[in-house]
């Protein structure tokens, strides 16, 4: 099926006509945030300049925290209409669009995504993981012999005996990536619990929301580096440093196997499949978030998103898909809140 009869039939996007047009100060949808989301939205705006007669989306990364600070700045042409989230919006962000009077919001879920652990094809065996092995490689206190110190590791081995006699160096996304989050969250403190970290924080005095943080806290020596750029700068990072390890989401190391190769993670190997099925411990959902004010206002915005979300776009065996998205089961029930222009 062409994208033309695709956009003609099934998608049934409406043309802005000229004399709409010239009204707008401004005419063309602009997006920004996730590294993770970038490549989907890039695809999506592509296909939607090509395939209407709007105008190719402007789409920008910076990271989720970054695209959801812009977004909450306020309402006007001044402002972007859509962000993009490799996690779910924060109530604090919520509270200052409110504050800015982007007070209706609609929350689109395009999908899932997991986060791999790929290294250099040809360097050390990095091919399993544990969570504990990661919080124990880079949290920035850990437990020996039942004290909390500073972390000693050096080499993976020191850390699991089955992991190689390799230096730690990873590249782990900065803390304004939605990317960050997850790691944390499904990584570190699930690696904290499991080494029994998160208990002895707590018996040596901390409360437990210092422990959490304790958990979440990572070293700062140099063994681990926030990459605060996109995934072509984790890539290029790693390239340059045969014991390296960062951390992707799936669909950047599947269109990189060329010179990356990834590790398990619980035991299972990440894939569309796996991800799917909830089998694989390393995934979350993706989103974007649009303005509702500016619907009707700037010409195309409802319309890319329900172009974004159409089965032919985001549905098994579309582009998106194609690229790794895992597809929504859901995604019916997005399109019927697209349609209808429903808020948070």
């Amino acid at each position: 099926m062409s994208f033309m009869k695709l956009t003609a039939s099934a998608l049934a996007v409406a043309a802005v006509s000229a004399a709409g047009a010239a009204a707008q100060s401004r005419d063309t949808v602009q997006v920004a945030g996730s590294s993770t989301v970038l490549p989907y939205a890039s695809i999506v705006a592509e296909l939607f300049g090509e395939n209407t007669d709007f105008p190719t989306p402007v789409v920008e990364s910076g990271g989720s925290s970054t695209g959801l600070a812009r977004f909450c700045e306020g309402v006007g042409e001044g402002t972007i209409d859509v962000a993009n989230a490799s996690r779910a919006i924060r109530d604090s962000e919520i509270e200052t669009c409110a504050a800015n009077g982007v007070d209706e919001i609609m929350q689109v879920r395009i999908g899932y995504d997991g986060i791999v652990f790929a290294s250099q094809i040809d360097g050390p065996e990095f091919t399993a993981f544990e969570p504990a092995d990661w919080f124990k490689a880079i949290a920035a206190q850990v437990v020996v012999d039942g004290e909390v110190v500073d972390n000693p590791y050096t080499t993976w081995n020191e850390v699991n005996p089955d992991l190689p006699e390799a230096e730690i160096l990873t590249f782990i996304p900065g803390t304004r990536h939605g990317t960050r989050e997850v790691f944390e969250e499904n990584v570190l403190a699930a690696g904290c619990e499991a080494t029994g970290a998160m208990e002895a924080f707590v018996e040596h005095g901390m409360s437990e929301d210092d422990a959490e943080d304790a958990c979440m806290a990572v070293r700062t020596d140099g063994v681990s580096v926030d990459i605060d750029g996109d995934y072509t700068e984790t890539l290029a990072r790693i390239s340059s440093n045969p014991n390296g390890v960062g951390v992707f989401g799936l669909a950047f190391y599947e269109n990189n196997t060329d010179t990356l190769k990834v590790a398990t993670m619980g035991g299972v190997a990440p894939s569309t499949e796996t991800i799917a099925s909830g089998e694989y411990p390393v995934s979350r959902p993706l989103y974007f978030y649009v303005k509702k004010a500016h619907i009707g206002v700037i010409p195309g915005v409802k319309e890319y998103a329900q172009f974004f979300m159409a089965d032919e776009i985001a549905g098994p065996g579309g582009p998106l898909a194609n690229y790794g998205l895992v597809p929504d089961p859901e995604l019916a029930g997005t399109q019927s809140m697209i349609e209808n222009e429903e808020t948070m």
